[in-house]
């Protein structure tokens, strides 16, 4: 009998890089899946592990913050399509050619960098409750 193993992800061959937000994107969903009710269900000390839960959602937020601020940053610079401010005969010039390039890389990077902001926000979204929550509660 063989066994047959398959890779999944960035070694299994997949053409693409590895998200650098997921295991942020994972902890976000994560604690935004706990229910302080239950955390505390038959807890000994409820009011240390509301506080010890809170700390944790508001350290994860605070990272989300800091994420978010760098892919704003990163987006930040000339506008890229600056390009239809020249003369159409300029723009189709052999020379130009590259900066058609770069507009384009830059575009796709600016596309991608404002998904993973809408990504984190609306997973930021859905732990400020919570904060609040076990604010309120500690």
């Amino acid at each position: 009998m063989t066994t047959q193993t398959i890779a999944i992800g960035p070694i299994g061959g997949s053409a693409h890089a590895p998200d650098p937000d997921e295991a942020l994107c994972t902890r976000l969903r994560d604690l935004a899946l706990v229910d302080l009710e239950s955390l505390i269900a038959g807890a000994r000390a409820p009011q240390e592990l509301i506080g010890a839960f809170a700390d944790d959602v508001a350290d994860a937020l605070r990272e989300a913050r800091t994420r978010i601020t760098a892919l704003r940053t990163a987006q930040g610079g000339p506008d890229p399509l600056l390009v239809l401010d020249l003369p159409a005969r300029q723009r189709g010039s052999d020379v130009a050619s590259a900066g058609a390039e770069r507009t384009r890389g830059k575009l796709v990077e600016n596309a991608a960098s404002a998904r993973s902001v809408a990504r984190l926000s609306e997973l930021a979204a859905q732990l400020v409750g919570k904060l609040f929550e076990a604010d309120r509660r500690r």
